[in-house]
């Protein structure tokens, strides 16, 4: 009954797929007309690049997807590359728009002087409450990450740095393994089976994603009275939305199929993600202009983002003065702040050039803090091996000097 079932669905699933093309290509189309256009809107009002390159690496998230998406639906032999291709720069999406949160409260030097003046206000209302102060210093433990992420000071931009980083480097790791798998045959994408490496990557990649965003949600908490004129929340949200949509729901519909509610067979289950992702990038590049407007970087609210020029202007006059003619210069200076007008070829080249540079330095970052407590660890090992093997050898040179004593005295 469920095979005659699943061929007749087979049947009406091509019969849809034309239409299903046809939609899919003109919301793809919308969006990137859309995200295009945000973009070069930032590209030529590129006044604040602190911010703008990231917030450029965010909206083009929404293109990526939905260009992928549209090939991987023509085309469903190319579905695994457009896949593997769309999980890497969500990842880097994801660093992208922590990094504009940090640029959006003044960079890192001004984040850590927040997050140690919330430590402060916390070690001032636990002695006030009469608590030992030795106690406080114990606050910047990992556990008050969970509860009191306040408490953790400057650590707290280290631990949400490293969790952006260890998924866009995970992810990576892991598109990169999940197609040597595929070409030996064992991945089985969607399928939750023990001898493929889907569901194990799956779990990884599930649970370093999590971690991610949890991350970055602990560092929006204490932050965002401070990011109140970025508008945090729509922001927040409407990324949020993009990636578990894609995540979560890519991840249900391989668990309908799994369990038959869903046809398994053929590529209609990359197909149907695929066409709601199309879909949905068309609704998330119209939030996307209300949410990231350039309008904000178009009026410049100081004169740190311009340069400063003076203007001076005379005219000569003639004052007279008790029957005589006297000559007066008259001068009048005039303050101009004038917008720094850049090229796209320009704002593009600090995109690529120190946006990828900053990635780089996270990265290495990121991997250095992960080997720190290995070689900690293995530092230890080493010098407990050293030390019981000093403390063994005086210990045999004690028993031999005890024998030798004992020798002593019985030939005497």
């Amino acid at each position: 009954m469920a095979p005659n079932h699943f061929s007749n669905f087979e049947g009406t699933y091509k019969n849809l797929r034309p239409p299903a093309a046809i939609i899919a290509g003109c919301s793809v189309l919308g969006a990137l007309v859309l995200s295009f256009l945000l973009i070069l809107q930032h590209l030529q009002s590129y006044n604040n690049p602190a911010e703008q390159k990231w917030i450029v690496g965010v909206i083009s998230m929404v293109p990526i997807y939905a260009t992928e998406s549209i090939i991987s639906l023509w085309n469903p032999r190319l579905s695994l590359a457009c896949d593997i291709l769309r999980n890497c720069y969500e990842a880097f999406a994801l660093y992208s728009f922590g990094r504009y949160l940090i640029a959006a409260l003044g960079g890192e030097g001004k984040v850590v002087e927040l997050l140690e003046d919330e430590y402060a206000e916390h070690l001032g209302k636990s002695l006030l409450d009469g608590l030992d102060e030795n106690h406080d210093m114990d606050d910047r433990s990992f556990c008050n990450f969970f509860w009191h992420p306040g408490k953790l000071g400057k650590d707290l931009l280290t631990i949400e740095k490293f969790g952006l980083v260890q998924y866009m480097i995970l992810k990576t790791v892991c598109a990169l393994l999940a197609f040597i798998l595929e070409q030996f045959g064992v991945y089985g994408d969607g399928e939750f089976k023990w001898y493929y490496g889907y569901p194990y990557i799956a779990v990884v990649m599930n649970f370093s994603q999590m971690w991610a965003l949890y991350c970055l949600v602990q560092f929006y908490n204490v932050t965002h009275e401070r990011l109140q004129p970025i508008q945090p929340l729509a922001k927040f949200i409407s990324f949020k939305a993009i990636v578990f949509a894609t995540w979560w729901q890519g991840v249900g519909i391989a668990v309908l199929c799994t369990f038959e509610v869903l046809p398994n067979e053929g590529k209609f289950q990359t197909g149907l993600q695929d066409f709601l992702i199309c879909v949905e990038m068309a609704v998330a590049a119209v939030a996307h202009v209300f949410v990231f407007s350039a309008k904000p970087y178009q009026f410049l609210p100081s004169a740190a983002y311009g340069k400063v020029r003076k203007e001076t202007k005379e005219a000569a006059l003639e004052i007279d003065e008790e029957n005589r003619q006297k000559a007066a210069l008259l001068k009048e200076t005039s303050t101009r702040v004038e917008s720094p007008r850049t090229s796209v070829t320009e704002s593009v080249q600090d995109i690529v050039v120190e946006g990828g540079q900053r990635v780089v330095e996270d990265v290495v970052l990121a991997i250095n803090q992960a080997i720190g407590p290995v070689e900690k660890g293995v530092t230890r090992i080493q010098q407990t091996f050293h030390h019981r093997t000093v403390v063994s050898s005086d210990e045999d040179e004690e028993k031999e000097s005890d024998i030798q004593v004992e020798r002593d005295v019985t030939e005497s």
